[in-house]
């Protein structure tokens, strides 16, 4: 009578068999998913190598349209004439940034459209730049670039007289909370747009919200309870 430890020896060589006769049996089929999910890999490997170098292509020409534009800025909204010399220039850059924005998304789009709202800055076409750096929020939804976007299309907003929407572009940046280092620099200007517009109550919760969020902010806080002292009396 065979013992315990040979039974169970046993045991262990009869599924090691039966394993492999299954594998022997099946292997082409074994052999058809080991393929495929090599095949899957190697697909998500290229997509991924090849969306890695669009984007490098891309950031690089971004990089580009920086530089020219460094290069003419101080041209920009200049009447002098060798300023007027280089209209040209800043046109087809603009045209090359439309068409740069219209061909790609993500990051690379959101440093184009932010490039394209610094020219109309420039040239105090603040309803251009508004849209511009809206649509550069848009593009960079989940980066650092969103809320300076929206921050600074709030700013065109009030260059245009629209406090309402300079108020909801400011509160959107807000709701980036500390991935916006600005923070209290427009939670101030929520409060003295609210002031401005003689909402005297919405201005001193937005004041308040400055003092209980911000409580440390070397230069913002002072303003804010500077504020709340003349209004509040």
């Amino acid at each position: 009578m065979a013992s315990k430890a040979e039974k169970t020896k046993n045991d262990e060589l009869d599924i090691g068999e039966k394993i492999g006769e299954f594998i022997q049996k099946n292997r082409r089929a074994f052999l058809i998913g080991l393929v495929a999910v090599i095949v899957i890999l190697a697909g998500f490997i290229t997509i991924n190598t090849v969306r890695g170098k669009i984007l490098s292509n891309a950031m690089g020409k971004v990089y580009d349209f920086s530089v020219r534009y460094d290069e003419l800025k101080s041209y920009i909204g200049n009447d002098a004439p060798d300023a007027l010399l280089k209209q040209t220039e800043i046109f087809f850059l603009l045209e090359e940034l439309s068409a740069f924005e219209e061909r790609n998304s993500g990051f690379a789009a959101a440093r184009a459209y932010d490039l394209s709202a610094s020219i109309y800055a420039d040239q105090k076409n603040w309803a251009q730049a508004e849209e511009a750096w809206s649509l550069a929020a848009k593009a960079a939804a989940k980066s650092y670039l969103a809320p300076v976007s929206l921050f600074n299309a709030a700013v065109a907003a009030e260059e245009q007289g629209n406090a309402e929407t300079a108020i909801a572009l400011y509160n959107r940046a807000l709701d980036y909370g500390d991935l916006f280092p600005s923070a209290a620099r427009a939670q101030f200007s929520v409060g003295r747009l609210e002031e401005a517009r003689n909402n005297i109550d919405a201005a001193l919760v937005a004041y308040r919200n400055l003092l209980s969020k911000w409580p440390e902010d070397p230069v913002w806080i002072n303003l804010a309870q500077s504020r709340i002292l003349v209004i509040s009396e």
